[in-house]
């Protein structure tokens, strides 16, 4: 059994389309945890009336996504989660996409498979998957690379992925633990955990077959760089929810990047983050 783990807080409308997604599922083996850390925009009563078939957790606003996705996992162990499918709100699966993560899980059991993002306003691909250079900070793009007829099914090998939309067996958690919630508490605990899966011998796979459509501008980070300030500025190198925060981008190249590399990806990597709010 899968069970989806959302965390929330507020934007009660992407949280009620994505459920409504998950309704529409041709393959009915999930169950869905919702995380609700103090949303005051009426979530909490929408999920109890709306969503009955939906399990809630709640938070008191100091979650945020790591440990808010944390609180989510342990409950789906506790209750014999074969795998965990953390999802963000903001996204809505197409009506096979938990049909097309069962069909390569049974092929690749012990392997984490994430999913292919298309852009709600577009419907083309964002982001199917990278590979991390850690000499260079740069990062290869899967569909910049792969062959035209490649580019639309199937999995692709990835050497991390985010946690929008990625599909852990229980067999990774039994390995290797939670997310790091106290060193990562928000940005970059989900790359953090998948570098770690891959050290530990997990395949990592972005799942071309599995599609859900995502809002680009509604991250975090995009509406930060929105009407630009040096309050904003400050919050995307310091504050928890910021992009660029430097301290989190530390400790993840301390954890993750080889030691023979991380002098120049620290110094790529603060470049970036300082003059690229200015610049972008």
């Amino acid at each position: 059994m899968i069970y989806i783990v959302i965390p929330v807080f507020n934007r009660k409308q992407f949280t009620k389309d994505c459920l409504d997604s998950l309704r529409k599922q041709t393959d009915k083996r999930f169950k869905v945890v919702v995380v609700d850390d103090g949303s005051t925009d009426g979530t909490s009563d929408m999920l109890k009336e709306e969503y009955p078939e939906v399990h809630i957790l709640y938070g008191d606003g100091n979650l945020f996504w790591t440990a808010a996705t944390n609180m989510g996992i342990r409950y789906a162990l506790e209750n014999n989660a074969d795998y965990v499918l953390t999802l963000n709100n903001d996204v809505i699966a197409t009506e096979d996409y938990i049909e097309k993560m069962y069909y390569w899980a049974e092929k690749e059991p012990n392997a984490l498979l994430g999913s292919m993002a298309l852009d709600t306003k577009t419907n083309k691909p964002t982001y199917g998957g990278e590979i991390i250079h850690w000499m260079s900070h740069t990062y290869t793009f899967l569909l910049d690379v792969l062959p035209e007829n490649e580019k639309t099914s199937g999995i692709h090998e990835v050497s991390h992925f985010p946690g929008r939309g990625l599909l852990i067996p229980k067999a990774v958690f039994d390995k290797i633990g939670l997310y790091a919630e106290k060193a990562l508490p928000h940005y970059m605990a989900d790359h953090d955990f998948t570098h770690k899966a891959k050290r530990h011998g997990f395949k990592i796979f972005c799942n071309y077959d599995a599609k859900i459509y995502t809002y680009p501008e509604a991250s975090g980070d995009q509406q930060n760089r929105k009407k630009k300030s040096l309050k904003k500025y400050y919050d995307h190198l310091f504050g928890i929810r910021g992009g660029g925060n430097l301290k989190n981008f530390t400790i993840y190249t301390f954890r993750n990047c080889p030691v023979y590399y991380m002098p120049s990806f620290l110094v790529i990597g603060y470049s970036k983050r300082i003059l690229g709010y200015i610049l972008h």
